[in-house]
């Protein structure tokens, strides 16, 4: 399988920007996109899919909460089934529990996308979400946080395509280990997923 990477810097101030561009200059297939602002994890994935070359794409957190070796059987899956989206799914693995009102939150999340846009899935908020390149690229994405996940969604399912799920590993962070989401962000999401319903 030919594969690319593609790292958004979302205007790190860490050094890890000079990190990765030493990193690039050892591999080709790395493309390094360094964003000067801070602005959030859907911009950050919007800049990054204007350089996917693939026909397969496939998101991955740098923070590795998501085992990276699951994209191989998530997209053994989409080629046996021919799907056009595959989720990784945190429920269906059998994985540690984050804290109960992360977990408790995703699964709210999942219920009423599966009474919006009837999905028939159980995990809308995971972060391992792969696509179909020229499917992603036409829903014409507006998010700027972590808004991304519903609003992908909810234009995948408007679009009448079928989401399918696999198992994934999962090993939670805490908030004090740099977990940022937070319950204002569930809010905004529950919101988003309302608002695609009813508007494009």
């Amino acid at each position: 399988v030919e594969k690319e990477i593609i790292v958004v810097d979302d205007g790190s101030t860490d050094g890890t920007a000079e990190i990765l561009k030493e990193i690039s200059k050892k591999d080709k297939n790395i493309n390094i996109i360094l964003k000067e602002k801070n602005e959030g994890k859907g911009s950050a994935i919007r800049e990054g899919l204007k350089y996917v070359n693939g026909d397969v794409v496939v998101i991955q957190d740098a923070d590795l909460e998501y085992e990276p070796t699951d994209w191989i059987e998530m997209l053994k899956f989409m080629e046996e089934k021919k799907a056009d989206v595959v989720y990784g799914s945190r429920v269906l693995g059998k994985n540690k529990k984050s804290s109960f009102v992360f977990y408790l939150g995703g699964r709210i999340l999942s219920i009423i996308t599966n009474f919006l846009y009837g999905a028939g899935i159980t995990d809308e908020p995971t972060c391992y979400k792969m696509f179909n390149t020229e499917i992603i690229k036409s829903l014409n994405l507006k998010c700027r946080g972590f808004e991304f996940c519903p609003e992908v969604t909810a234009k995948i399912r408007k679009k009448g395509i079928k989401i399918y799920e696999v198992p994934i590993h999962y090993n939670p962070r805490s908030t004090k280990e740099g977990k940022k989401i937070r319950w204002k962000d569930g809010i905004i999401a529950i919101w988003t997923l309302i608002k695609y319903r009813f508007t494009d």
